[in-house]
């Protein structure tokens, strides 16, 4: 057998990457966001934080908040016709 190469963060060295004047703290009032069922965000990743973060196809996509699991949203997104489910931690959503 043959070993599969690579996870999940494969292939993401530029798509999540920050600028570099902007390296070092994240900002805490989106780590302690709170959001409403029905509101509107854009999946924004912070790349210093690995919890709760999405597959990289989904990055800047619009979704809806649709409920809420432990610290996390559950936001339902359309990806090419189907609607899929994600489950997000609030610092890499973008309220819009």
């Amino acid at each position: 057998m043959v070993k599969r190469i690579g996870g999940q963060r494969r292939k993401t060295r530029t798509i999540f990457k920050k600028k570099p004047s902007l390296r070092g703290k994240f900002s805490l009032t989106r780590y302690f966001q709170t959001l409403k069922v029905g509101d509107q965000v854009q999946l924004g990743l912070e790349p210093s934080i690995h919890k709760g973060l999405y597959f990289r196809r989904f990055h800047s996509k619009t979704g809806v908040v649709v409920g809420k699991q432990g610290r996390c949203y559950v936001v339902k997104i359309n990806d090419l016709g189907k609607e899929k489910t994600l489950i997000v931690h609030p610092i890499h959503l973008i309220k819009q």
